[in-house]
């Protein structure tokens, strides 16, 4: 078993400029660990790769195509 402690990863260097920190990086899966602050919000992107939130805390809007969620 390994065990990986969020803060101790290096922040990686993103067009975003927030705090991005790989987890998890296989070819065959990946799992990041994105900070956003109050008011902050990932740039609209396009992934090669599905993609899952785990939201700790706050009501953010997700957008999708062209529908934007709020969860």
């Amino acid at each position: 078993m390994k065990i990986t402690y969020v803060k101790e990863i290096e922040v990686q260097e993103t067009p975003h400029k927030m705090d991005v920190r790989k987890l998890y990086d296989k070819d065959s899966a990946q799992a990041v660990h994105i900070e956003l602050k109050p008011g902050q919000a990932l740039k609209p992107h396009i992934t090669s790769v599905d993609v899952f939130f785990y939201i700790l805390e706050g009501t953010p809007d997700v957008m999708v195509g062209n529908e934007t969620i709020n969860v």
